[in-house]
């Protein structure tokens, strides 16, 4: 969308806060991802920001209309006050707020100390400030300086605004509502210092984006032409190796949750109560009949914590979530693309690919004596799965190139379970089966798949994605078929993997497993260790196979999940498929 007075557009704000402005002078990406894709994480620096401001962002005092006398021996303080200013376009929340009558001083609260700057603060922080005192002049006031209170050193340094001030400001936000109304997001900085101490470094990837984009000319997915590539270096690894937080998982069946404070506490029928602090939680995981209270839900929708629901036997088929991620552009991507047969094959080949590359080295690594006819006609059918020219025929090849696959399989397996005489299973494999699984192995496999289903829905949904809406998998009601075409490549190498690796090291055992008419589950003593196991692989490190730092896999997701993104919205060329080395 293209505007000739971009002020006027209909899709940007009549009013932008002076916060935004401070982003858009510091990076005009970052003011994007905030207020235009409503992304938002935290920080070490956003988390002390806030306590900060948690004085100011009191609504205390008074500030008398412009035309009331002041007193002067009484002079005013305000405390988080809100005001807008129509004229120029600017909405402000001013910490605090000083003076007598007619003049007054905006004073912002920043972390840290003062920088040893002759202007005595960053531009960023001195056009906010300015920006505030533009928005006070539109409601009468005389406002000729402002204060920033540095709580890092306890200073306090006047920023007077001068004629040069007022005009960038005001510069500043005609480019930030021009730039607003092409809805381009703008580029990635190019190798900036200031990108590390970036809370939205994660979702920004300013280094991975530009790495990408040199490959060629960037496309967007509906066909239509992007800006043109740039240099750049090897990317730095600036987002976090591992989340610190972690998911909850609940199935002692009749456990009830609830909120006590900052932590959930878990009930359960018999036993001692457990708990699990807020911001240390990634997720709620309900398995079977497991209740949770009204106040744990906001508590945990407050916090951005989803709620997934599992059947007892794992089946993953619904979750819990506050509103729906801002980024409606996105969405509008996904679902342009969607309807594009070509877009979306050329989307679903790359996930095949990924799929049968990633089988046939887990094949390679971990099967005793795979045939090479096997390995090869794994590799012919990634080459082919690359260069067909229907979803039919794709569907065929990785049909054939499961087949395939499965069939050594067992070579995988090291042991049968004939350890546990009294058991009336064994770890025997003779094909993939499902709703229901008819023997352990394929209970484990359904069992994983659920949980990576699960989680690369919540990495879905926290990007902005509709998970319900794929370009491979077709919608069906109640399957996420966006999450299953982005696990295709993760089966093997997360899925699998998990799966091999707790039989050959008996973390589960024949013994753990019941039948019931035909179907066979995973009782509870053993999905307890079987999900940890599966915890443990998602917080295991994996060298990136494109950029070459390492992280864990559960991170690997957010990041596969924000280049799919990346690569609808025209950022980057083509989506990278995740090929384990």
């Amino acid at each position: 969308m293209s505007s000739a007075n971009p002020a006027q557009s209909p899709d940007v704000p009549d009013l932008v806060p002076a916060r935004m402005l401070n982003e858009f002078a510091y990076c005009p990406r970052l003011s994007w991802l905030e207020w235009v894709q409503g992304d938002f994480t935290d920080s070490a620096d956003t988390v002390e920001g806030r306590h900060i401001h948690r004085r100011v962002d009191k609504e205390t005092g008074a500030l008398p209309a412009p035309d009331e006398p002041g007193d002067p021996d009484r002079p005013v303080a305000a405390r988080s006050v809100y005001l807008s200013a129509p004229k120029i376009g600017l909405v402000a929340k001013l910490d605090l707020v000083e003076g007598n009558g007619i003049r007054v001083t905006p004073i912002d609260y920043k972390r840290g100390e003062a920088p040893d700057l002759p202007e005595g603060a960053w531009e960023p922080e001195r056009v906010q400030l300015c920006a505030q005192g533009l928005v006070l002049e539109e409601n009468g006031y005389e406002c000729s300086e402002g204060v920033l209170y540095f709580a890092g050193s306890r200073r306090r340094v006047t920023i007077v605004f001068t004629p040069e001030l007022r005009a960038r400001t005001l510069e500043l936000l005609a480019s930030m509502r021009e730039t607003f109304a092409r809805s381009l997001i703008p580029q990635p900085l190019q190798d900036s210092p200031k990108c590390p101490r970036c809370s939205l470094v994660g979702i920004c990837l300013p280094d991975e984006v530009n790495l990408l984009r040199i490959r060629r000319p960037a496309k967007r997915a509906d066909g239509t032409s992007s800006s043109s590539p740039t240099d750049a270096d090897e990317p730095r690894r600036l987002l976090p190796a591992r989340d610190d937080a972690l998911p909850l998982y609940v199935q002692a069946h009749g456990a009830r949750i609830g909120k006590s404070g900052e932590e959930f506490v878990v009930t359960p029928l018999e036993g001692p109560k457990q708990t699990a602090r807020l911001n240390q939680t990634s997720q709620i995981a309900i398995f079977g009949n497991v209740q949770i209270s009204t106040q744990a839900i906001q508590a945990a929708l407050g916090q951005g914590i989803p709620i997934v629901y599992h059947s007892y036997g794992g089946w993953f088929y619904g979750m819990t979530t506050g509103l729906m991620h801002k980024n409606v552009e996105l969405r509008r991507l996904q679902y342009r693309t969607a309807e594009d047969a070509q877009a979306s094959l050329g989307l679903a080949r790359s996930f095949v690919a990924a799929k049968i590359r990633n089988s046939r080295t887990m094949l390679r690594r971990n099967a005793d004596e795979v045939p090479q006819h096997t390995l090869n006609t794994l590799r012919t059918y990634a080459d082919n799965a690359m260069v067909c020219e229907s979803a039919e025929s794709l569907l065929g090849i990785e049909g054939s190139a499961a087949r395939l696959y499965f069939e050594s399989f067992p070579r995988l397996i090291k042991t049968n379970g004939d350890g546990d005489q009294d058991a009336p299973m064994r770890f025997d494999f003779e094909g993939r089966n499902r709703r229901p699984p008819r023997d352990p192995v394929n209970a484990l496999l359904s069992l994983a798949y659920a949980m990576l289903a699960k989680d690369l829905t919540i990495a879905l949904s926290s990007v902005g994605f509709d998970p319900y809406l794929g370009f491979y998998h077709r919608p069906r009601y109640g399957r996420p078929a966006l999450a299953l075409d982005l696990m295709e490549e993760f089966r093997p190498i997360i899925a699998d993997s998990i799966v091999i690796n707790a039989i050959n090291t008996h973390v589960v055992r024949p013994a753990d497993f019941v039948g019931r008419g035909g179907a066979v589950f995973l009782a509870d003593p053993g999905r307890v260790r079987f999900l940890r196991a599966y915890e443990r692989r998602m917080d295991e490190l994996v060298t990136h196979p494109v950029f070459g730092y390492r992280i864990s896999y559960r991170r690997v997701l957010e990041v596969q999940a924000r280049l799919l993104g990346r690569f609808l919205a025209g950022e980057i060329p083509e989506y990278p498929g995740f090929l384990t080395r």
